[in-house]
């Protein structure tokens, strides 16, 4: 934690921080924690030892280190694919603070996050293709959303690695800043977020994903139900308020 926002750092720099499934575990958890706990409002993702994450460790999935989370595989078989964010939306932003390799599944999960900051020196790719795979992190379907068509086909067909200069002017990422620098950078920008308010941030992100594949008129329909609410919350005659008396406002989330 610092202060508002929870730092969710991948950590097994020795193994490029591939995914195993205690990690998965974790992460699953995390997701969790961050959304239940109202005193948490923005999230960032990271990995340590100066690389964001290479993708699955097949081979650690079916380790000794593993065996001693499968009780909670089988209590949801869903589990990797919340802790991918496949199968998770995170209610809370969510900013991914990049150093180093982010491909395959690092690239994929990188989909799921609101806001992106990379190191000068960060790699993505979605490489599955390349090893006869197929990228079930869902890629095929947000990649495509998020950057134009034509781009995003040549980066799943060719499976090539992308830089951050490319990555930021295809629009994968938002921020690219010096080696060593993208979770200083992440937490200044929780830092603004932090400050809003936050049942209104949390009904921005609501409604960007719920109006996702909406006509207009029925987007604009599901925008105003979501909304419309939060001008009746403390919180939206707080914000005025602060504003007419010069002071920082003192968000309740009520």
């Amino acid at each position: 934690r610092d202060g508002a926002t929870a730092i969710v750092t991948m950590n097994r720099p020795e193994a490029k921080n591939a995914l195993s499934l205690p990690m998965l575990v974790g992460m699953k958890d995390a997701w969790e924690e961050i959304d239940g706990n109202d005193d948490i409002r923005c999230a960032i993702l990271t990995g340590a030892g100066g690389t964001f994450c290479a993708g699955m460790d097949l081979k650690a999935m079916g380790g000794s280190d593993a065996e001693k989370y499968k009780h909670r595989q089988a209590e949801d078989p869903d589990l990797h694919w919340k802790a991918l964010l496949r199968h998770y939306d995170v209610k809370k932003p969510l900013i991914a603070a990049v150093e180093g390799w982010a491909v395959a599944g690092g690239t994929e999960i990188l989909q799921a996050t609101h806001i992106r900051v990379a190191a000068t020196t960060a790699v993505f790719g979605v490489f599955e293709a390349k090893r006869g795979l197929f990228p079930l992190g869902g890629s095929t379907v947000r990649l495509r959303r998020q950057i134009p068509y034509t781009v995003a086909m040549d980066l799943l067909l060719t499976a090539r690695e992308v830089p951050a200069e490319e990555a930021q002017r295809i629009g994968l990422i938002g921020h690219v800043v010096p080696e060593g620098k993208a979770l200083e950078k992440a937490l200044e920008i929780a830092a603004v977020i932090n400050a809003n308010g936050p049942l209104a941030v949390e009904a921005i992100l609501r409604s960007v994903r719920e109006t996702e594949g909406m006509s207009e008129v029925d987007g604009l329909a599901r925008e105003l139900e979501i909304g419309w609410p939060i001008f009746s919350s403390n919180d939206a005659k707080e914000g005025p308020k602060a504003f007419a008396e010069k002071r920082p406002p003192n968000y309740t989330r009520t």
